[in-house]
């Protein structure tokens, strides 16, 4: 029983007002995308840089047998929840203790095609200021769609792969290399991470193609390693981006998939996906400051 208003309502009254409103905001999500953007503050001064960031994570739907206790049919479906950030590099900032601090930023997120994301996304980003900023940054971790929608929708920003999970990649390397002992791996691995990180990339990226053919396990490894440095050379020039003051590492999108989890990965939680729609649409409404529009149409 919810009773912070002028009378207390109960759980099936609030689901429903959720479910209505969540409904509107999911409606009127989708007839903006058939409208180019107003810039939001075109009183701004156009930005130095544009930073968009992608990534995605797991979210428990009811399967088609949910609710039947002898269904063949799987209880439980896991989909991917892909998330998008958008902000201007001067709305960064840290705090004291040298937290990474957004003052402003973008966040949607889409359980469906990559595609559907980017076109949300570039919608919110251009409604941020994203078509005045003289460059733009777009950093993902490894994932093939990822890269196909930097292509698709910003094929003129800088692709940068996370410098995080870059330096992940190359523990795996070297691990095959040289084995689990720390004795011998962490000696393998500092130099090479400090050479990857400072502007040298490409001698590490040389050196990682170079390794020998090994079979087995440990083999297919590390050629599954050797194709991922390869096919992501160009989007490793982390001393560079660096010295410019913008970001190696996706954090900010991290952190927002963090937050989703927080509110809709919680212990028991299982969505139909018209409810997480909805919910997914409400949220951000409120974050991307659409939320007066939201009430204001009522």
């Amino acid at each position: 029983m919810v009773s912070q208003w002028a009378e207390a309502m109960d759980d099936s009254t609030l689901h429903r007002l959720v479910q209505r409103t969540g409904e509107q905001a999911e409606a009127q999500r989708v007839a903006r995308l058939a409208n180019p953007p107003a810039e939001r503050q075109p009183q701004r001064q156009a930005s130095a840089l544009a930073v968009l960031m992608v990534d995605g994570w797991q979210v428990r739907h009811r399967g088609p047998g949910w609710g039947r206790s002898r269904s063949k049919e799987s209880h439980v479906e896991w989909h991917e929840m892909k998330t998008g950030v958008f902000y201007l590099h001067e709305q960064a900032a840290q705090t004291e203790s040298g937290r990474g601090l957004l003052a402003d930023k973008v966040v949607v997120s889409v359980v469906g095609e990559p595609m559907v994301l980017g076109e949300r996304l570039q919608w919110e980003a251009l409604r941020g200021g994203s078509a005045r900023a003289r460059q733009q940054l777009f950093l993902g971790d490894g994932a093939a769609w990822i890269w196909h929608l930097q292509r698709d929708r910003w094929q003129g920003a800088i692709g940068l792969l996370d410098f995080f999970h870059a330096s992940q990649h190359l523990w795996q390397v070297g691990r095959t290399e040289v084995g689990e002992e720390e004795s011998q791996l962490i000696p393998w691995m500092n130099p090479r991470l400090h050479r990857l990180r400072h502007g040298q990339e490409k001698k590490v990226l040389s050196e990682i193609a170079a390794l020998k053919k090994k079979h087995g396990e440990a083999g297919e490894l590390r050629a599954r390693e050797q194709n991922y440095f390869a096919h992501h050379a160009s989007r490793m020039n982390y001393q560079s981006i660096a010295r410019r003051g913008w970001p190696i590492g996706s954090g900010a999108v991290e952190s927002a998939c963090r937050q989703k989890q927080c509110r809709f990965k919680r212990s028991g939680q299982f969505w139909t996906p018209k409810g997480l729609r909805h919910l997914i649409a409400l949220d951000e409404a409120r974050r991307n400051h659409h939320w007066d529009q939201l009430w204001t149409s009522n």
